[in-house]
């Protein structure tokens, strides 16, 4: 079996981070039921115990994964929510969900799983929910730099329908056109 390099190809990586690697792939190819200590360690070829050295507890492993998914989206996030124009932040949107739901597929799948596993598990959803309060943030200040008037609802309205389209595209495989609902929603936001 070879190494998992999917979410860091061409880098170096630390055992940890191929474990957290192997991770993602495995809730987001796989589902929940497939994310183990030993199957994590085999799909990212390290020795048996490795991952449980890391993450001591399936809690432990779950959250280190909602941390490693965060931090990843995050860094991707940036350009979107610095726009100068409405156009601006509905290309980056636009962008944001392509590449979310395409390029990254499989982390957006295995974010899907954990957010489920998160109604019922309170430390994974405040791990996820630093991530809701960090884009909510930054959306809300490119909301209100762009002149709207309520930035709290404009806010859950873009991130509600983002997260829908989100949800559809990957769930039900839906390859429809997500511009002009986005831009729908962005206008209302900023009317």
């Amino acid at each position: 079996m070879t190494r998992c390099h999917y979410f860091y190809s061409g880098q170096v990586n630390s055992l940890r981070d191929q474990a957290l690697d192997a991770a993602i792939e495995l809730l987001g190819t796989q589902g929940l039921k497939a994310l183990t200590h030993r199957r994590v360690d085999e799909r990212a070829d390290l020795p048996q115990g490795s991952t449980s050295n890391y993450f001591r507890t399936r809690d432990a492993l779950l959250r280190g994964v909602a941390d490693a998914i965060l931090e990843r989206e995050i860094s991707g996030m940036q350009a979107a929510f610095a726009p100068r124009s409405a156009e601006e932040l509905l290309e980056a949107l636009v962008s944001l969900l392509d590449r979310t739901t395409e390029d990254q597929r499989t982390l957006t799948t295995a974010r899907l799983v954990l957010f489920m596993e998160a109604s019922h598990n309170p430390a994974l959803r405040e791990s996820l929910g630093r991530g809701r309060t960090a884009l909510e943030a930054a959306l809300q200040g490119a909301l209100r730099e762009l002149g709207a008037t309520d930035t709290v609802a404009s806010t859950r309205a873009v991130m509600a329908c983002a997260e829908g389209l989100i949800l559809h595209r990957v769930a039900r495989h839906d390859d429809s056109d997500i511009r002009p609902v986005l831009e729908l929603v962005v206008r209302a936001a900023l009317a």
